[in-house]
């Protein structure tokens, strides 16, 4: 599973590169404050809606601490699609919320 810190994710989100993050975490959790511009996938939901996603794009997957994302990540790794597990989660991430 690859993976990549909520700094180096911060880092290219700060140089204006297009990112597509997808925040695994529930309504509540989201509802604190998430990634500029992550789109809220539930981690229930993600088998149930990944035919929205793009294989042909890269993903960074994004939760509380990094547990459910690498989880996202490692089952969306097996239908063929590129993601990235962010490690640390939104408890690591110092950049800006919406």
């Amino acid at each position: 599973m690859r993976e990549m810190t909520a700094k180096e994710v911060e880092t290219l989100f700060n140089e204006g590169k297009t990112l597509n993050i997808i925040d695994v975490r529930e309504v509540d959790e989201v509802a604190a404050g998430k990634v500029p511009g992550a789109v809220h996938i539930p981690l229930g939901l993600v088998e149930f809606r990944m035919h929205e996603l793009d294989k042909a794009k890269e993903y960074i997957m994004v939760c509380r601490s990094g547990a459910r994302s690498g989880r996202a990540t490692q089952f969306l790794e097996s239908y063929g699609f590129n993601v990235i597990n962010m490690v640390g989660g939104m408890l690591a991430w110092e950049g800006k919320v919406e």
